[in-house]
């Protein structure tokens, strides 16, 4: 997840801020949701007037199926 996040944060573009049209300073981001698509929110903020606005990214699903399926070595059954 660090990774993805890492590369979210290298596509930002900082939004402009609606009243005093200036670029806003990123803040913070953070996972939304992680199942069944990721979202990290990232928040930022307007150096002037302190007003804050969000994007989002989503990632495509990049699961797959496991090559192989993990079982228990030992079974244990209770007599």
């Amino acid at each position: 997840m660090v990774d993805r996040l890492r590369s979210a944060a290298e596509q930002l573009e900082a939004p402009t801020c609606p009243d005093c049209h200036i670029e806003m300073r990123w803040f913070r981001s953070e996972l939304l949701a992680d199942e069944p698509v990721p979202i990290i929110a990232h928040l930022f903020v307007c150096p002037h007037c302190k007003r804050t606005a969000q994007t989002d990214t989503l990632f495509q699903g990049t699961q797959r199926s496991p090559d192989k399926l993990s079982a228990p070595r030992f079974m244990a059954y209770a007599a």
